[in-house]
């Protein structure tokens, strides 16, 4: 059924008028306003006077394609022609691929291709966040009381009513506890690992949009007149110098201090305990360790108060989700393995990755591996690939035998193990309640 849309005018004081449109005749007035909107800017320009046509002709003026500004505005104000655009994008971007509706504004792509002449399935889910009303794009935990655990991703999904939904962060496969900055809904959960790269998702309800970075901790703890740097937080401890935080999402009990060293626990902002031993961490509580000649002076009028912030300064941020090592950097195939420390995780392997295009698009991307049908990708073809589909900005996460793809309600991608290993997160596309 076409639909109709009225408009309620008041022409000359007269009785209020309704003119009713059709799908066809508000295409039409849009397309009408956008290039009276267009003449009218030209016409403009042209009407400058001399002298100020004369200094802006000093100024060199980038390429003005009406069709293309045209465009870009109709996708702006008309959702149906947005669709038709994107729809026409991914046809042509993905010209020799299976290509699924899943929302509107969702695709799910598969696809093969030939790396040194050897095939490679790979699934690949593109969003337009605009399109896609009524999600959000969100890192989850396998468990909502604790870091550690591991669940399937179709459990995670379920839990999280995720319409997408993609392995995410690495993690210590003995207890779950990701390895790597994330935060959920503006709470970090687990601080940096060799300040690798992350995925900053800014989302204020109306608009999602992204960004990618190596992203270092900047956190502190003030009490007693002294301000101590704090290096990590709910992270294994690698150097006794280290001033670590353990906040109740690391389990019960903080682990034990580093030698010469000590825990000290603070609750609603007061230092309550002091010991080397493990210390029950209360639910409003967080746990200190580290040396004891650098935590000490807190132990003067036992008062603390803990910052955390990152650095870029992501204003805003409302979640965060690590990997490495970076794909592609503004535009182009960036691949630094050894600066993130990740020489482990070479070869041609099973891989997962996100990044996002020029448009804002959400890309996914599920690459299988380790079989005869699929041999996988390296990092450098991997990095290429996401280029070659738009990705400005894109990098790695955890792969191998944790990569694995769940779309609307089925795991879509053929990990090692039937349904994929036990995760300790994921990143999903959650319908928001």
């Amino acid at each position: 059924m076409s639909r109709r849309i009225s408009f309620y005018v008041k022409i000359l004081g007269d009785d209020m008028d309704t003119l009713i449109y059709s799908d066809k005749d508000y295409k039409k007035m849009i397309e009408a306003f956008v290039n009276v909107s267009v003449i009218g800017v030209l016409a403009l320009c042209q009407g400058l006077s001399p002298i100020r046509a004369e200094k802006i002709a000093q100024v060199t003026a980038p390429d003005f394609d009406i069709g293309v500004v045209k465009e870009r505005i109709l996708n702006e104000i008309s959702p149906e022609a947005r669709e038709k655009n994107f729809n026409t994008m991914i046809a042509q971007k993905y010209s020799n691929a299976v290509i699924k509706d899943v929302r509107s504004g969702v695709k799910h792509i598969k696809l093969t291709k030939y790396c040194a002449g050897r095939p490679v399935r790979i699934n690949v889910v593109e969003v337009d966040m605009k399109l896609a009303k009524g999600f959000e794009l969100t890192p989850v935990l396998s468990s909502d009381t604790s870091l550690n655990s591991r669940r399937t991703i179709t459990t995670i999904a379920k839990k999280s009513n995720a319409l997408i939904a993609l392995n995410g962060t690495y993690f210590k496969p003995q207890t779950g506890v990701p390895l790597g900055t994330l935060m959920i809904n503006h709470k970090m959960y687990t601080g940096l690992i060799y300040d690798r790269v992350a995925m900053g998702i800014f989302s204020d309800g109306n608009s999602t949009k992204f960004d990618i970075a190596r992203v270092q901790l900047d956190a502190f703890v003030e009490g007693s007149g002294t301000k101590i740097k704090v290096d990590n937080i709910n992270q294994p401890r690698m150097l006794s110098t280290y001033v670590l935080v353990y906040t109740s999402d690391w389990g019960q009990v903080s682990p034990y201090a580093p030698k010469y060293g000590m825990n000290l626990l603070v609750e609603n902002n007061v230092i309550t305990k002091a010991s080397a031993n493990p210390i029950k961490i209360s639910q409003n509580g967080y746990v200190i360790s580290g040396p004891k000649s650098v935590l000490q002076p807190l132990l003067e009028k036992k008062d603390s108060k803990l910052t955390i912030n990152t650095n870029p300064e992501w204003k805003n941020v409302k979640h965060i989700i690590s990997g490495g090592p970076y794909l592609v950097k503004d535009s182009k195939v960036f691949v630094d393995m050894t600066a993130q420390k990740l020489g482990a995780i070479g070869g041609r392997n099973p891989r997962s990755a996100i990044g996002y295009t020029a448009d804002n698009n959400l890309v996914l991307v599920a690459v299988d591996g380790r079989e005869g049908s699929s041999v996988g990708m390296t990092l450098m073809e991997l990095a290429y690939f996401m280029q070659s589909i738009g990705c400005t900005n894109a990098m790695n996460l955890d792969g191998g035998g944790s990569t694995v793809m769940y779309v609307k309600g089925q795991v879509v991608n053929n990990p090692a193990q039937r349904g994929g290993i036990p995760l300790s997160n994921a990143i999903v596309l959650s319908e928001l309640e």
